[in-house]
């Protein structure tokens, strides 16, 4: 007696379609598992035969073997457990095998028989196709979003007998939003006094896309700024907001009440994350790290050289090619990395301090700087040197231009450059520029300039055209060159990592 029923794992942050084929055959009773399960999988046969006794259905006595179709993949956690359930109940002719046909099964069982959620059900479900799913009443909400066929959500075993073993009709549970907290309202850009050119690059960032280094003493505002860089952004559109909603869920991450993330994710991990946290990974699943969970919104490193050297090369490739190979002896994996990388750093070791009050010699600030490599520091565009507010300025309590303001700005460049190249000016490719980005004479002698003296690299060179675009797209410039206010404005934004940081010592 022979069985197949259709389920699905995660991997990283995408689902895979798994056949859980049940085969119950004369001799001695015994249970074997094949098709590469982990530990946790393989515990799927006692939390099943629990969860049928607790049903009422007695475990057959015979010898069961179930195979993990494909084999060639590793199969990790308990999301195939009422796969292996019903399979064992349809070979055994408990239920007809016409019951489910054209249905998926998703749920981890509880010893007494009650469906359980499981991580990944986003990626899980968006896998199966137009098959009908079903999945504990918890997970339902999370399940539509990526769901082509019908949800059938269900609360116990013994409920989904009823209907597969009696014909009953599907229960009809209340599909109800999770509860959740009222979200705080999001920092405003109102609250930052001053800061005329940190605010500019901040927006610049948010039109392009552009990867932003702020540097400045304590207090500075770097954090603050940093924290109002997703305000700036317009909601995200239907496919990328199932991008990062499967991320998140299958880095068993909390889903927004109505589980589809709309606004783009802002993640903030510490300085002493590990890299395996930062890229993702692990020695028995690979699951998404901190890039990956910002995929379609922000990453945030403040403290930037208190990060250790090897985490931050960790994101030489992400920035590059906007995803993570992630690779072990026995698995591979590619996760999404498309994310705005916004970092903040002191001067030097003590922070700067007030003008004149550095205690760090030219020795202990060369050590500093080297904590983030020139690979990594090519890789932001912009690199802004942000100075104390003016005692001015916090005194006179005047609020700045809010964050609504300014958003309608960067939502106008975005719409140009989608509509001129179909993509953010940050994604621009050479050929590209030289059609939407093409230089006047003044702009090229300036760029001419500071690749001779060796300040500018090639990568740099097409980094500060791309900048220069969005400076021109913010102004509303439609033509399809760059001036040399666009470019002056651009390389000013791109200063070296030794003069940012002896302008920030300063401060």
């Amino acid at each position: 007696m022979f069985a197949s029923i259709a389920s699905a794992m995660v991997f990283g942050a995408e689902g895979f379609p798994i056949h859980v084929e049940v085969q119950i055959s004369k001799g001695l009773p015994g249970f074997k598992m094949v098709g590469r399960p982990d530990e946790t999988t393989r515990e799927a046969r006692d939390r099943a035969r629990a969860a049928l006794q607790s049903s009422g259905v007695d475990w057959p006595s015979a010898n069961i073997t179930v195979n993990l179709a494909p084999s060639s993949d590793r199969k990790s956690g308990s999301g195939l457990d009422l796969a292996l359930a019903v399979g064992v109940l349809v070979a055994t002719e408990t239920i007809p095998a016409e019951a489910v046909e054209g249905i998926a099964f998703v749920a981890e069982l509880g010893l007494d028989g009650s469906l359980r959620p499981v991580a990944g059900v986003v990626p899980m479900v968006g896998v199966l196709g137009e098959l009908d799913v079903v999945v504990p009443v918890r997970s339902a909400v999370d399940a539509q979003v990526a769901a082509l066929g019908r949800v059938r959500p269900i609360a116990t075993l013994s409920e989904l007998l009823d209907v597969l073993v009696l014909q009953a009709p599907w229960p009809d549970h209340d599909i109800v939003e999770r509860p959740s907290d009222p979200a705080p309202p999001e920092p405003d850009l109102a609250d930052v006094h001053g800061q005329p050119l940190a605010r500019h690059a901040l927006e610049i960032a948010a039109a392009g896309g552009h990867h932003t280094l702020f540097i400045g003493p304590p207090g500075a505002g770097k954090t603050m700024l940093a924290a109002r860089l997703p305000g700036l952004l317009p909601e995200l559109e239907r496919t990328r907001a199932l991008e990062a909603t499967m991320v998140h869920s299958a880095a068993g991450a909390v889903l927004p009440p109505g589980g589809l993330i709309q606004r783009p994710p802002y993640r903030a991990p510490h300085h002493s994350t590990s890299a395996i946290a930062l890229v993702g990974g692990g020695s028995h699943t690979l699951r998404p790290g901190e890039i990956s969970m910002a995929h379609c919104g922000v990453l945030f490193l403040d403290e930037l050289a208190e990060f250790a050297p090897s985490v931050l090369d960790g994101l030489r490739q992400p920035l590059e090619q906007r995803i993570v190979t992630v690779d072990r002896a026995q698995l591979h994996a590619v996760l999404p990395a498309d994310f705005l990388l916004v970092a903040a750093m002191n001067p030097c070791p003590c922070g700067g301090g007030p003008p004149g009050n550095c205690v760090c010699g030219d020795a202990v600030l060369h050590r500093y700087a080297r904590r983030v490599s020139g690979p990594l520091l090519d890789r932001f565009d912009l690199r802004v040197n942000v100075h104390r507010p003016a005692v001015d300025d916090l005194l006179a309590n005047e609020p700045g231009e809010p964050s609504a303001v300014v958003a309608e700005r960067v939502e106008a460049a975005r719409d140009l450059a989608w509509q001129r190249q179909g993509g953010l000016n940050s994604s621009l490719s050479a050929p590209q520029l030289e059609t939407v980005a093409r230089l006047v004479p003044a702009a090229q002698t300036q760029l001419r300039a500071e690749m001779e003296q060796g300040r500018l690299s090639g990568r740099g060179y097409h980094r500060v055209r791309r900048v220069a675009r969005t400076i021109a797209d913010l102004r509303g410039d439609e033509t399809d060159s760059v001036g040399e206010a666009d470019i002056v404005l651009a390389l000013r934004f791109r200063a070296t990592l030794a003069a940012a940081l002896r302008t920030g010592r300063a401060a």
